[in-house]
């Protein structure tokens, strides 16, 4: 049996939540895992979504995940800004200052 196209959004929106967790504890390596898993899910998603439809109540139910979903994105973001910062410093060659 095929997984639902709902199913995939909702692997999405569990691996966002991950991700965010991980970006929390700081643990950059695992938030790239996680994001290839996403990576993963969102390719099966689309070729799901070639012979699948949502009915209105999944509709529904996706538009609550995927807003779950960049809720969590924004926040990755927001963490990972200091970490890419001291990244681009130390790629550039720059000392890390401490203010």
């Amino acid at each position: 049996m095929n997984p639902s196209l709902l199913s995939y959004y909702e692997a999405i929106e569990k691996a966002s939540a991950d991700m965010l967790a991980a970006a929390k504890a700081g643990d950059w390596n695992e938030v790239v895992k996680l994001e290839g898993a996403c990576v993963l899910l969102i390719s099966q998603l689309k070729q799901a979504a070639r012979s699948q439809q949502l009915d209105p109540e999944e509709r529904k139910a996706k538009a609550r995940l995927m807003q779950r979903i960049l809720v969590n994105d924004a926040e990755i973001r927001h963490l990972a800004e200091p970490w890419l910062d001291d990244l681009d410093q130390l790629l550039a060659g720059r000392p890390k200052t401490l203010h």
